[in-house]
């Protein structure tokens, strides 16, 4: 019986659709990426010029380490300018709580002993006056001039006490309030002062590894200029990219493994990034079969940051589904 032309033809056919990609099975037995790493940019929010490197690129620190020190020679200038300023405006806000000094009440007070002995004396003339005006021996405008002396008297006396007390007294509300605030404006400066001295020293804000020096001993660095760039270990991550077939099976927090060329055994570690929108290509094409497939960027971090060091920035890796 002789074959039929039609099927050769058919078979053909069912061949090509199973080999087409919308029709195989997603690809999970790993995907391609690379190491990545978000450094830390470290500056002095002053400026100032780098009097000590304490680090070199390359070198390990740990958490609050001494990175590096700006010359304190302007601003220590400064600071003892506002401590001059704080002491000043506290002394003036002690002050207006105080009386007068007891020196200046001493005198007060003699003026006073003073004009009460006057007060006597003419309130004494000003009786004897009275009883000579009453017999008939003096003028009654004698006994007026006694009595006017003796007002005066009394007025002064009256004068006096009152200018006793109020040296006694504290400044007015509203004056002691003003040197008050003073104090308080000028300890604020003196704080700000003190900020900016221990800003010329930086240390590490956590442990690290130094992967780059923009600036050397004696070079002027201006303020939030970074110095030296810092790669703590749970900063390291894995980048890589997958077809969009396999995205249904990828999660936050699933586990993968990382692999590189030349490690001992792969890096454990968890999904922390999805991309919510897919690219028609990496940023790094491994492969021409890479290029033609529309795909989803995921990043992972390892479980452990101790493995976490093995990834170097812009290292290939390979990134498989743990078991």
């Amino acid at each position: 019986m002789l074959m039929s032309p039609a099927r050769p033809a058919t078979a053909a056919l069912i061949t090509l659709l199973a080999a087409l990609p919308g029709c195989s099975k997603p690809d999970t037995a790993g995907w391609t990426g690379y190491a990545e790493g978000e450094t830390l940019y470290l500056a002095a929010p002053v400026a100032g010029r780098l009097s000590q490197l304490a680090v070199e690129q390359g070198q390990a620190v740990v958490d609050r380490q001494l990175l590096f020190t700006l010359d304190p020679g302007p601003e220590t200038a400064l600071s003892a300018e506002a401590q001059a300023r704080a002491d000043s405006a506290r002394a003036q806000a002690l002050d207006a709580d105080k009386g007068r000094r007891r020196e200046e009440l001493a005198i007060t007070e003699a003026q006073l002993r003073q004009a009460r002995a006057q007060l006597d004396l003419a309130r004494a003339d000003a009786q004897r006056q009275q009883q000579l005006q009453d017999q008939g021996f003096v003028a009654r405008a004698r006994a007026d001039d006694a009595a006017t002396v003796l007002r005066q008297a009394q007025a002064r006396v009256t004068e006096l006490e009152a200018a006793l007390q109020s040296a006694r007294l504290p400044a007015r509300d509203d004056a002691r309030a003003a040197a008050q605030a003073l104090a308080r404006a000028a300890s604020s400066a003196k704080a700000q002062s003190d900020w900016r001295m221990a800003q010329l020293q930086q240390a590490a804000p956590q442990s690290g590894r130094i992967t780059a020096v923009y600036y050397r001993p004696g070079e002027w660095v201006n303020a939030g200029q970074p110095v030296l760039a810092l790669l703590p270990p749970a900063q390291r991550k894995a980048r890589f990219y997958v077809p969009e077939p396999a995205l249904g099976q990828l999660a936050l927090q699933q586990r993968v493994l990382l692999s590189c060329d030349g490690c001992p055994a792969a890096v454990p570690a968890r999904i922390s990034y999805i991309a919510p929108q897919a690219e028609y290509t990496p940023p790094v094409l491994y492969s021409n079969q890479q290029r033609a497939k529309l795909v989803f960027m995921v990043e992972a971090r390892p479980e452990q940051v101790q493995e976490a060091e093995r990834l170097h920035p812009g290292q290939p890796l390979d990134v498989r589904l743990a078991p």
